[in-house]
């Protein structure tokens, strides 16, 4: 399925059914000023717009989420009545648009993914499809890949992005299956890890099978 795109400053962008960039990454100040156009703000953007962009990217950025309209008043002394006339299309749909930040659902943040990764598949995320029960475990292994990993422990409500010791033990999870075509037991992990059942829980607080072996992309 094509998505939507729209045209701004001799540049074209990739946005979703209401408007917004689909992927932040290929946001640049271009399309801020001719999203601020395309919404008709009758003046040009000034530094104190610019700087809120900025604020409201760079908290999505370290956290995943898009700032509270109460906390992007607060951090930079505005009333509501002050942003209303810097952005008069509304918060969500003028300053986190400009910043091209959606406020649908809260998007797993850069540092949820490892260091050391393969290239991004072909099709783009939005795009993917993914087969799962109704438990939500997949049924095709081979379908997995890093942005199922990282989009599944989010839709868990991970306590924290994704760490190095999770993508570790994930990385084991896979490889002992690819190798041996059977999953390994809690024990046997544990011990290949050389780490606690009660660290192994701390990582994965839903559990060795609903949450490890889940988001690995695996079903016992």
């Amino acid at each position: 399925m094509n998505m939507p795109v729209v045209e701004l400053g001799g540049s074209t962008y990739a946005v979703d059914e209401n408007g917004f960039l689909a992927d932040p990454c290929h946001w640049n100040k271009d399309f801020a000023s001719g999203m601020a156009l395309k919404l008709g703000m009758s003046v040009e953007l000034t530094p104190l717009h610019w700087e809120i962009l900025g604020f409201i990217r760079d908290f999505y950025l370290s956290t995943g989420k898009c700032p509270t309209v109460h906390k992007t008043c607060r951090v930079h002394n505005l009333r509501s009545a002050d942003l209303e006339r810097l952005f008069p299309s509304g918060y969500r749909r003028g300053a986190c648009k400009l910043a091209g930040i959606s406020f649908r659902s809260p998007i797993p943040h850069l540092s949820c993914f490892p260091e050391q990764r393969p290239p991004r598949a072909s099709i783009p995320v939005e795009e993917r499809v993914y087969h799962v029960d109704v438990r939500g475990f997949l049924l095709f292994p081979s379908q997995w890949d890093e942005d199922f990993a990282v989009f599944k422990s989010h839709e868990m409500k991970m306590p924290t992005p994704l760490t190095a010791k999770h993508w570790y033990i994930i990385r084991y999870l896979r490889a002992q299956f690819a190798e041996n075509g059977k999953i390994p037991t809690v024990c046997e992990t544990c011990t290949a890890n050389n780490i606690d059942i009660s660290d192994l829980g701390e990582l994965f607080p839903d559990g060795y099978n609903r949450g490890a072996l889940k988001i690995a992309g695996l079903c016992v």
